[in-house]
């Protein structure tokens, strides 16, 4: 079963991971950040979203800003220091640590997502995917969600709402985005990796393939 949501926003920022000290979004939403929307919309531990396809609306348009970010964060050692009893601080001083940055931003952002779910082993007996459909249908139709949605960072929310219809009139644009961010890979808690795969947007389209598929890379 799948849904349709539409989401869009002024601004969004994806960031690649190859570049770490000044963020510069990718050209589209990535398939992680898609599903981080669904999931702050409606998620249970019983069914997991997979995010099939990304349809743009608005013509892919970027914009610079700068923003105030903390140049530094409390390392793990210095946590395992302290809770065995030695000294420092857990804290940061934003007054101090705090440094200008500037950012590669996507502008007037506009999206349908189409995404299905699959049932996880904690689903009970009461559950079942029709109930969860309606559920979802739901939310979006009164515009709940457990936090606000976003587009990769709080500071750019992001509105929704369940897509009237079946299709989707796109932006007529095609290009190569190169290697995307799929997710991240949790299935070994002590070695937890990215998943990339090679992103291309036809007709304002871009497919995303199954997690299990050759085209995800690990």
């Amino acid at each position: 079963m799948s849904v349709l949501m539409e989401v869009w926003g002024a601004y969004g920022c994806f960031s690649r991971p190859e570049l770490k000290v000044e963020r510069v979004s990718y050209d589209v939403i990535t398939p992680s950040a898609a599903r981080g929307i669904l999931d702050a919309v409606f998620w249970h531990p019983g069914m997991k979203w997979v995010v099939d396809r990304i349809y743009v609306l608005s013509p892919i348009r970027f914009t610079n800003i700068r923003r105030n970010e903390c140049k530094s964060k409390i390392s793990g050692s210095k946590v395992r220091t302290v809770r065995n009893g030695g000294k420092g601080e857990l804290c940061l001083y934003t007054s101090e640590d705090i440094q200008q940055r500037a950012a590669l931003v996507l502008q007037d952002v506009h999206y349908v997502i189409e995404a299905h779910f699959e049932m996880t082993a904690n689903a009970t007996s009461a559950d079942n995917p029709g109930k969860f459909q309606e559920m979802m249908k739901r939310r979006l139709d009164k515009g709940q969600c457990y936090h606000q949605p976003c587009f990769g960072t709080r500071e750019f929310p992001a509105m929704f709402r369940r897509w009237p219809g079946n299709t989707v009139p796109t932006i007529r644009d095609n290009r190569d985005l190169g290697l995307m961010l799929y997710d991240m890979d949790y299935s070994d808690s002590t070695e937890i990796r990215p998943m990339f795969f090679r992103a291309v947007l036809k007709d304002g389209i871009l497919e995303i393939p199954d997690p299990a598929s050759r085209e995800v890379l690990r």
